[in-house]
């Protein structure tokens, strides 16, 4: 039996996995925010009681934000900044009493559609998270690509190659630098892109729904944001070669998506013909705690 923990922000998530995938006790808590100690204890208690419920003992595997550096051991990146400089692996294989998987939950994601969900088949499958911020994983032939930093798949800061759609002041990002990915494609993003362009302050399901109803204004920009989705997306293409490409988080929710960006990227794809295929999740919102799981 496998058991999946997806780390979050607001909750945390547990999944029990038979070897053929069936589900076999799922669980969510409240993440104590901000409180790293309460963090470790919680998830040690979840599965511990999943095991309880289950009458066996199990792998485990969790998903987080952030990941961690092959150098300290210690988790970076994390926007749950209380596990940021925390050996969160350790901790949790002194808890658990037993080694443990972690990956960033991204990786989560992309792998979770690998083995059974969209992506199914694909010898090299790209998740992509389109939501608050914008991350991506690497999977090759059923394997979470890490690489040699730990960094692999870190497509959100990445600058977006430029376009017309993209001139002026690039917006600014948390990392420091300007014109990252994640600040043209995130969900905040298609806001803001909306609000310099409309003058308008729309959140982006308002903008998907009004851009349907006929709204002039919430339509350009989203035609905007589908020519910049095209060209990252290409250079991923370019580099990766992959099978599939996954979308997930909210935006990956835009059906017009799966028909639009793949006759954009072809101008920016450099072959003749584009065999990649692009497709929403097919476990949705699960794929990142049951990725989890499939780390073992």
């Amino acid at each position: 039996m496998r058991i999946g923990v997806d780390l979050g922000g607001t909750k945390t998530e547990l999944i029990a996995l038979a070897d053929d995938g069936t589900v076999r006790l799922r669980r969510r808590m409240p993440t104590p925010a901000g409180d790293y100690p309460a963090t470790v204890a919680l998830i040690a208690a979840m599965v511990a009681q999943a095991e309880a419920a289950l009458g066996a003992r199990a792998s485990v595997g969790i998903g987080t934000p952030g990941s961690v550096s092959p150098v300290s051991g210690l988790m970076r990146n994390a926007n749950s900044t209380c596990l940021n400089g925390r050996p969160l692996k350790q901790d949790l294989e002194a808890a658990l009493d037993r080694e443990i998987r972690i990956a960033n939950d991204a990786n989560c994601f992309a792998l979770s559609e690998a083995v059974d969900g969209a992506g199914q088949g694909g010898a090299v499958v790209f998740g992509v998270i389109l939501g608050t911020g914008v991350g991506g994983g690497v999977v090759v032939n059923g394997l979470v690509l890490n690489g040699a930093n730990g960094i692999a798949g870190e497509w959100g800061h990445n600058p977006l190659p430029p376009g017309a759609d993209s001139e002026g002041v690039a917006p600014a990002c948390y990392c420091g630098r300007r014109g990252c990915v994640e600040t043209w494609l995130s969900g905040p993003a298609l806001a803001a892109d909306h609000l310099r362009v409309a003058g308008e302050a729309v959140a982006p399901e308002a903008i998907a729904a009004r851009a349907a109803a006929g709204d002039v204004a919430c339509e350009a920009t989203l035609l905007r944001y589908e020519t910049r989705l095209a060209r990252a997306l290409a250079g991923v293409i370019n580099l990766l070669d992959p099978d599939v490409i996954v979308l997930g988080g909210g935006l990956s929710s835009l059906d017009r998506l799966y028909r639009n960006v793949p006759l954009r990227w072809t101008p920016h794809v450099f072959s003749d013909a584009i065999a990649t295929r692009l497709r929403p999740p097919l476990h949705g919102d699960s794929s990142g705690v049951r990725g989890a799981a499939w780390l073992w």
